[in-house]
């Protein structure tokens, strides 16, 4: 899918370094906290999957490759020649899959509590389901503090938290991007039994950042999938769950702005 097809928010000074922001399940929220931040330094650009939020869903278009071939599309397009590269849960196996495949202009990676590849035996569970638990103990997974959960803002498990304020819209864009999800991610569930043993190819620099209390796929899970990619720094969040930048946004944004900087 070509970037002109996509639905795309941009935040910030557009002479700032740009920053890519690969969205979770749900698109970038104007809302989010982290934002403010990071835009002093950066000029973020954040799309919507194919079949996310406001972009389209092409025919036929429901594969990781063809994520990871969108996105580099926009890389191409964007007029920067250097682009640091932060993905979010989904979006960090995304991110990830972009990283292995190679861009000239990807200079730095963020990976922000990724799903993607497979460290657990067989019979292990490396990732909560995200279709087959209850959304209300998917909402319980994913934060440290569910009551810090910002309003407005949904993530996993929101089937559980809506409420009156949520629009008609909005209800059908969350259950869009359901869909979408499921088109990608369904078999295996969220993760490509290949990528592991490509994870070495990541040659920009990078970093993997997790919530502390990650319900979701917790930190050990972290640790290991950053010791697969070559140099990688590890930062732990403490009082975050699988949301760091939602539920801790100024330790976030300390610890991604000192790395890109």
């Amino acid at each position: 899918m070509i970037p002109s097809e996509l639905e795309i928010q941009r935040f910030g000074d557009p002479s700032l370094p740009v920053l890519l922001l690969i969205h979770d399940i749900v698109p970038v929220s104007p809302k989010a906290a982290f934002l403010a931040s990071l835009t002093k330094s950066f000029h973020i650009v954040a799309p919507s999957h194919p079949g996310f939020g406001g972009s389209p869903m092409r025919p036929g278009h429901d594969t990781m490759f063809d994520l990871i071939n969108t996105y580099r599309c926009v890389l191409d397009k964007l007029p920067a020649e250097r682009i640091a590269v932060a993905g979010f849960g989904f979006g960090g196996w995304v991110a990830a899959e972009l990283a292995v495949a190679g861009h000239r202009k990807l200079n730095r990676l963020v990976l922000v509590d990724p799903v993607g590849v497979k460290l657990g035996g067989r019979e292990e569970r490396d990732v909560a389901h995200f279709f087959n638990t209850n959304p209300a103990e998917l909402n319980r997974l994913s934060w440290h503090d569910p009551a810090a959960r910002p309003d407005g803002i949904y993530t996993l498990g929101w089937q559980a938290v809506i409420d009156d304020t949520m629009t008609d819209a909005e209800m059908v864009s969350l259950a869009r991007n359901w869909d979408s999800l499921c088109l990608y991610s369904w078999s295996p569930h969220m993760f490509n039994p290949r990528l592991k043993d490509w994870l070495h190819r990541i040659a920009a620099p990078a970093l993997v950042v997790w919530g502390e209390h990650d319900g979701i796929v917790n930190a050990d899970y972290g640790r290991r999938y950053a010791a697969l990619i070559p140099g990688a720094k590890f930062e732990l969040i403490p009082g975050a769950g699988h949301y760091p930048e939602l539920e801790q946004p100024e330790a976030f944004t300390a610890i991604v702005r000192r790395f890109l900087s």
